[in-house]
C-alpha cells in the first residue's frame, strides 16, 4: 500500500462523528462568512499547534528561534497547562501539530505530551531538526503512538546543509533518521509517517533530486519541498532560489513581490490556532513573536477565547480587508511542492 495513503487512511481513522459534525459546522461558517462578509463562526477549531518551547539548539538566518530575535520570553510549556488544553478540545480536535517555534526535542517531556494526544486519540504530528534522536529518544518516539515526524534537512552535505542549518550536523540528522526507521521496523509499527522537510533556498536547490533519493535509501515515507519565507525580502536575497517553481517571490520592476494573490478571507482563521508555551493563543504560524494575542490559556477556557470578542474582530478584519494586517502581507500559508 502506499505510505502516502496509509498515513491518509490513519489520519482518517481518528474521524468520529462528533469530530465530522465539528468540521461541518466549521467550514459551513467559513463559506457563510466569505460569500456575506460577516465574519461569523460555528464548532471548535479542527487543528492547533503546540509550542512545547521556544528554545533551539541551532541558528537558522530566517527563524526568530535560531536569531534569538524573540521579544516574548523563552521557556517550556508547563505539562498542566497542556493536558487542561487537551483535556478540553479532545472531542473535537482532529489534529495536533506540536511545533511552532523553537526544538521540540528540547521539552523534557515531550514524550509524555505525544502520548497524552495520542491515547485522547488525536493524530499527532511534530517537525524536529533530529539532533536528538538517539536511539533511545527513536524508541520512544515510535512507542509515543506519533503520527507524523517532520524532520528539516535542507542539504545532502555537510557543506550545503550548514549553510542554512547554522550549528547543525547533517550526520546527526541522517543517525536520528536510521533510529526512528530502526524502532518503526523492530516494533512492527507504521507510524510514524516520516516526512524529509527540505527547505529551497539558492545554496542548496542543485542537491533535490539528491535529497529524493537519499529519502529513498533510508527508507523516509515522503520528500517535502518547501518553498523559503523571507523576512526582508523586497530587496531580495541571497537565500531566494534561481528555480523559480520553489520561490514565493517575483522580481517586479526593482523590487520582489509575493507572487500569491492576496485574498481577504483565511481558512486558518476559522479552523486552527497556534497556542504559545506560556498558553497564549494566537491566530498562525505567521505571528512567531505573539503580537496578535486573541486569548489566554491561563486565565480562559478556551471555548470563551474562542468565541470571545478580541477573535471575532480579528476575523471581521480579515474578511474586511486583510492588508490591515501587517503579518498576512508575507504569508503563503507555507507553500509546499510535494515530492
Amino acid at each position: 500500500m502506499n505510505k502516502n495513503y496509509k498515513d491518509g487512511l490513519n489520519l482518517l481513522s481518528k474521524v468520529t462523528p462528533k469530530k465530522a459534525w465539528n468540521a461541518m459546522q466549521v467550514l459551513g461558517s467559513y463559506f457563510y462568512s466569505k460569500v456575506s462578509g460577516k465574519a461569523a463562526h460555528h464548532g471548535m477549531p479542527i487543528a492547533i499547534s503546540f509550542e512545547p518551547t521556544t528554545s533551539c539548539n541551532l541558528r537558522c538566518p530566517e527563524c526568530p528561534s535560531g536569531l534569538r530575535s524573540f521579544t516574548r520570553p523563552t521557556g517550556m510549556m508547563e505539562a498542566d497547562l497542556y493536558r487542561k488544553t487537551i483535556d478540553e478540545l479532545a472531542d473535537t480536535l482532529l489534529y495536533l501539530i506540536f511545533y511552532f517555534q523553537g526544538e521540540p526535542y528540547l521539552h523534557p517531556s515531550f514524550i509524555e505530551l505525544v502520548k497524552y494526544a495520542h491515547d485522547k486519540g488525536i493524530y499527532t504530528a511534530t517537525s524536529t531538526n533530529a539532533h536528538f534522536l538517539n536511539d533511545e529518544k527513536a524508541r520512544q518516539t515510535v512507542e509515543s503512538g506519533l503520527d507524523r515526524l517532520i524532520i528539516s534537512i535542507d542539504g545532502t552535505s555537510q557543506e550545503v546543509y550548514q549553510q542554512y542549518r547554522i550549528g547543525g550536523k547533517l550526520e546527526k540528522v541522517l543517525e536520528g533518521t536510521r533510529n526512528i526507521i530502526k524502532w518503526k521496523k523492530e516494533l512492527g509499527s507504521s507510524t510514524p509517517h516520516v516526512i524529509f522537510q527540505f527547505l529551497v533556498v539558492k545554496p542548496n536547490e542543485h542537491q533535490i533530486a539528491e535529497v529524493q533519493q537519499l529519502a529513498k535509501e533510508l527508507g523516509v515515507d515522503e520528500v517535502g519541498l518547501k518553498t523559503a519565507q523571507i523576512y526582508d525580502y523586497e530587496q531580495g536575497s541571497d537565500l531566494m532560489p534561481t528555480i523559480d517553481k520553489y520561490s514565493r517571490y517575483e522580481k517586479t520592476g526593482d523590487r520582489y513581490t509575493i507572487k500569491n494573490e492576496f485574498v481577504d478571507h483565511c481558512w486558518k482563521m476559522w479552523h486552527s490556532c497556534v497556542i504559545t508555551w506560556d498558553g497564549l493563543v494566537v491566530p498562525c504560524c505567521f505571528d512567531k513573536d505573539a503580537h496578535h494575542r486573541l486569548g489566554d490559556m491561563k486565565r480562559q477556557t478556551f471555548r470563551e477565547l474562542w468565541r470571545g470578542e478580541p477573535y471575532r474582530e480579528f476575523r471581521q478584519t480579515l474578511i474586511r480587508s486583510r492588508s490591515e494586517i501587517e503579518m498576512c502581507k508575507n504569508c503563503t500559508e507555507g507553500t509546499k511542492v510535494w515530492a
